[in-house]
């Protein structure tokens, strides 16, 4: 017989859910099957890949690897949180614009992890870049455009809300 877990009330995208699951639930189940968010995507299950990866309290943190026990009281934040398809985020616009994805499975966790980075460091060098996103993978090869991306919104700059600086 299965218990019925616990009530854990959430902030995702500027929104308050509840869910009833496990507290050691990961966060990107909770996310994908009880919210239907399917940005953060489930690539290794053990917090090494990046596909997975969410904003908690700005910080990029693996989902997969993520109890959600431990995101009651924190904001969490999805690649549908950061724009829409009519007013992408300027990292996602930079992402675009620089033709930055291939088949798209990695994405997510380069533009969480881009985004927690370029506010905590808005105008970083290309080494501190690949740095940031080494524990990212892509199987695609695009890491080139992928780092000229986060290059190129730096360029831009935004402020921590969004809002361009230029």
């Amino acid at each position: 017989m299965r218990s019925a877990g616990r009530i854990f009330e959430l902030r995702v995208n500027g929104a308050d859910c509840r869910v009833e699951v496990e507290p050691e639930t990961p966060l990107l189940f909770v996310l994908r099957n009880d919210l239907s968010l399917n940005g953060p995507k489930f690539g290794c299950g053990l917090g090494e890949c990046g596909a997975c990866t969410v904003l908690v309290d700005g910080v990029a943190a693996r989902a997969c690897a993520y109890p959600v026990r431990l995101a009651r009281g924190r904001e969490i934040v999805t690649l549908e949180g950061l724009g829409t398809l009519e007013a992408p985020h300027p990292i996602q616009q930079a992402f675009i614009d620089a033709q930055a994805a291939q088949c798209g499975y990695c994405i997510n966790g380069m533009v969480m992890t881009a985004k927690a980075f370029l506010d905590a460091k808005p105008r970083p060098s290309e080494s501190e870049v690949r740095e940031a996103l080494r524990y990212n993978l892509c199987r695609c090869g695009t890491h080139v455009e992928i780092v000229q991306a986060v290059m190129l919104a730096a360029e831009r700059g935004w402020r921590r809300d969004g809002a361009a600086t230029e």
